[in-house]
């Protein structure tokens, strides 16, 4: 077994078995969390971050943790212009949550930017999202091996959409699929968009013939019949969606899981961070968190501080092992 199914089933299972009905929080003192949340979200609207940041801003207000709730999209340089700017005006960010996933280790290790998660203040994971292959409602592909079949045939042919930059987790686990189905995953015609918003108008639009995103920002328009999603890479189907496949149930064993989590400022007070901490850990056991991540389809993954730094490291020596095996990156020496 490769090192990309050891992380792959790793992760995925990591994340179903923290999936759990919301218990009942400690009490928590108000001033031992945040009284105002700012969301900093690293690219444009509509993709998996900003309904990420949306999702738990909402679950803050209607619990009742947090009254004021604001949100920034900073796209630009695959998330390196918002982490920068978090970075550079640490002093006023006081209150932001930069939201991130599985990229910002991806991306660090391309050189895309030059920071890493270790430049900013771990704070904590909240959701695991799966990823989806989806395709307009009116394509000829029923199912995944019919994509992978044409793509086998012509390469060229298949232009798969993708809310990140080449070499990210939308191309990547796309591309291990393809190879998994018997292509080349260095032949796919993978075309970058800034937001998975913009990459579903790219499918939508018919500049793209497939659409490799997370599955929460495609879920409602499969369920509104505007799409349909051949696959996912759950390790079983979901309750939430028990008419799609898993890629391991079309002969292709891929699992991945996508974390989201958040990150603050460097140099904030230990006091600061600690607030932020509680506020992240107490709406994951809301009620009102429950109900958004059921409608998204996400699976809880709750893990705080120096628990999800050690994850974050193991995670981008894996990832860093796997984009060598595929050519995204030089093989070490």
């Amino acid at each position: 077994m490769s090192v990309f199914f050891r992380f792959l089933t790793a992760a995925s299972l990591l994340a179903c078995s923290l999936l759990a009905a919301p218990g009942q929080a400690e009490t928590i003192r108000s001033d031992q969390l945040l009284d105002e949340v700012h969301f900093l979200i690293p690219a444009g609207p509509g993709g998996g971050w900003d309904g990420t940041a949306r999702g738990i801003g909402e679950a803050l207000r209607k619990s009742g943790l947090v009254e004021r709730v604001s949100y920034e999209n900073l796209s630009g340089g695959g998330g390196g212009r918002a982490i920068a700017r978090l970075i550079e005006t640490a002093d006023r960010q006081q209150n932001t949550l930069l939201i991130s996933s599985t990229p910002i280790v991806v991306r660090s290790l391309q050189g895309i930017f030059p920071q890493s998660f270790r430049d900013l203040r771990v704070i904590g994971s909240v959701i695991a999202d799966y990823t989806a292959v989806l395709v307009r409602a009116d394509s000829p592909h029923m199912d995944f091996n019919s994509l992978a079949a044409s793509y086998k045939q012509d390469p060229r042919s298949v232009k798969i959409a993708g809310g990140s930059v080449r070499g990210s987790t939308d191309h990547f686990v796309v591309a291990k699929a393809m190879q998994l189905a018997g292509g080349n995953p260095r032949s796919i015609v993978y075309v970058a968009y800034d937001g998975g918003g913009k990459a579903m108008a790219g499918l939508l639009t018919g500049e793209c013939d497939a659409l490799s995103t997370g599955l929460s920002e495609a879920i409602e328009m499969h369920r509104a019949g505007e799409v349909r999603i051949l696959a996912i890479t759950a390790p079983q189907r979901l309750t939430e969606l028990p008419d799609v496949r898993t890629l391991t149930e079309t002969g292709l064993p891929l699992t991945f899981a996508n974390w989201r989590g958040f990150f603050a400022a460097p140099g904030l007070t230990e006091q600061r961070y600690k607030q932020m901490i509680n506020t992240v850990e107490a709406v994951v056991e809301t009620p009102e968190f429950e109900e958004i991540r059921s409608r998204n389809g996400w699976s809880r993954l709750q893990l705080s501080d120096q628990a999800f730094y050690d994850y974050l490291e193991r995670q981008e020596q894996e990832i860093g092992e796997l984009m060598r095996q595929l050519g995204y990156l030089q093989q070490v020496k």
